[in-house]
């Protein structure tokens, strides 16, 4: 992370409001979006919005925007809770009152809310881990999960549904660059996949996404459920351009 720093004070205005205790800083640059802002500090645009009662997505260099300290971690083979709270810096008894937790048992593949302590960085490798698995939330994501499939050619089989399309690309630090179904990404970096919920789109499955062209339903994401797809792109720039899109994916076979 750029550019941030500790909030112990609060915001003086004309409405009289509290910050969350687990609230940080961050100075706008040039360049900068909210989506980009939400997603490198593991928040939502949403969120910064409410938190800095901003009425549009329009931001501006040097502004101060107030960043929510929460993250999401994805538990791994191995981990145990003691672990996570030790590498978080906060408490058991933290972790298992903000995921409501009656034991210490946890299971891999599941997510913990965690709100890091203020001085606290969020570790690198945890924001890679959550753009290639949980994704930012917006509220275009809401409306992708009660879509329907919009039209059924009269003319075909060939079935066209509405989703909502973030992107990802498996070239970062610590990533194994291999997706559910064996293919090796980092081999070919052009290489056309999306990731699916199976139940929506059968692993296999070859699709036609509008603005990215043909490609394989060859991967899977923790928070890709419902009428949602990640694309993969070669690299992490090309995935902040992409953002999220509503698109129109065509079954192909």
């Amino acid at each position: 992370m750029k550019n941030v720093f500790l909030s112990f004070a609060f915001v003086a205005s004309s409405f009289l409001f509290v910050i969350p205790l687990s609230a940080a800083e961050y100075e706008v640059i040039k360049g900068d979006s909210l989506w980009k802002i939400a997603k490198d500090h593991e928040t939502t645009v949403k969120s910064l919005k409410d938190i800095n009662r901003l009425d549009s997505d329009l931001i501006f260099p040097e502004q101060v925007l107030k960043i929510d300290r929460e993250i999401t971690y994805r538990i791994k083979k191995g981990d145990t809770l003691s672990g996570i709270a030790v590498e978080h810096g906060v408490t058991i008894d933290d972790l298992k009152g903000w995921n409501g937790l009656e034991s210490n048992l946890i299971i891999t593949g599941d997510e913990l809310k965690i709100i890091l302590p203020e001085g606290q960085e969020i570790p690198p490798e945890r924001v890679v881990e959550a753009q290639q698995t949980k994704r930012v939330q917006t509220q275009a994501e809401s409306t992708a999960q009660s879509a329907e499939p919009v039209s059924t050619s009269t003319e075909s089989s060939k079935q066209t549904m509405a989703v909502t399309a973030t992107a990802y690309t498996a070239t970062c630090d610590g990533c194994s660059g291999i997706t559910a179904t064996g293919v090796n990404l980092l081999e070919d970096r052009d290489k056309k996949v999306i990731a699916v919920d199976p139940s929506v789109i059968p692993l296999g499955t070859r699709v036609h996404v509008e603005g990215y062209g043909e490609a394989i339903a060859a991967d899977t994401g923790g928070a890709i459920k419902g009428n949602k797809i990640d694309v993969h792109v070669p690299t992490k720039q090309e995935a902040y351009n992409w953002g999220v899109r509503e698109v129109k994916v065509t079954i192909l076979d």
